[in-house]
Formats: structure tokens, sequence, C-alpha cells
């Protein structure tokens, strides 16, 4: 059972990377429920959360390539600016937030610092 989970993960990384792609993009875009209360802190853990999965989607749909590590950092902050932009200019329900790209940015770098542990870990003990 665990060979099948990890050969479905393995063989089909990207799609799913692609599919968090798309829907951190859906889910930041559409028009939330007004839900009663202060919720700042907890989006922020969302948001960290979101982009930490989706950087490490990212980086195991392309481990074999290390030169391509430090472009997909990139590619994953400009998506986060890109999404609070797209938040303060495409609608009127929702504003992009400064807090909300350092959260982003932070569950990317986490994203980063975890990949490169579990690679480490995986060469270590390889040898």
């Amino acid at each position: 059972m665990q060979k099948l989970i990890k050969s479905l993960f393995k063989d089909n990384l990207f799609i799913i990377a692609i599919c968090i792609t798309i829907s951190i993009a859906y889910l930041s875009l559409m028009k939330m429920p007004k839900v009663e209360g202060n919720f700042s802190k907890i989006d922020k853990v969302y948001h960290l959360f979101a982009y930490f999965t989706l950087t490490i989607c990212w980086l195991f749909s392309f481990y074999k390539k290390p030169t391509l590590k430090y472009l997909i950092i990139i590619g994953c902050i400009i998506y986060g600016i890109i999404i609070e932009v797209l938040q303060d200019t495409l609608t009127t329900y929702r504003t992009g937030d400064f807090k909300d790209i350092l959260a982003n940015t932070l569950g990317i770098v986490l994203g980063l610092i975890v990949f490169n542990q579990i690679l480490r870990k995986i060469n270590y003990n390889s040898h």
C-alpha cells in the first residue's frame, strides 16, 4: 500500500502542483462569505500553509533538476505577489495585503528548508 501511494504521488506530482496553483488562485480571488469575528491572524496561517504546500509540490516535481530550485522559489514568490495585486485590482470584494505577501513568503522559505532537509536525508540514506 505504501509503495502504491508513493508511486501515485511520484507519478502525479506535477499535476498535483498545477492543481494546487489553480486552487490558490481560485480561493484567493473568489468572493468569500461574510464571517463574524476577526480572522486576520488565522488567515496568515492559511497563507503560510498554502504557499508551503505549493512550494513543496513544485520542488518535488522537479527535484531531479536542482538548477530549477531557486527559479521555483522566485516563481512562487512572484505568484504570491501577483495574486495579491489581482485581489486589489480585479475584485471589489478582496484586498491585497502586504502581510499576506509576507506570510506567503514565509511559507515558501519553510517549504524550501523542509525540502532541503528531506533531500539531505534521502541522499544520506542512499550512501
